[in-house]
């Protein structure tokens, strides 16, 4: 019995940790998308108006 238990918590604790890494690794992921996009933006403006 106590062995279901402890596997019982050890998913639980893995899954928690899963949960941890992917809101970690999307929250990067976000954050470089969004640069990605206001550096495009900066640099469409900059051939605009000329300056590159």
């Amino acid at each position: 019995m106590s062995s279901n238990f402890s596997l019982y918590i050890f998913c639980i604790v893995a899954i928690a940790v899963a949960i941890f890494f992917i809101k970690k690794v999307t929250s990067c992921l976000f954050k470089t998308i969004i640069f990605l996009i206001l550096l495009a933006v900066l640099v469409y403006i900059a051939f605009t108006l000329g300056v590159l």
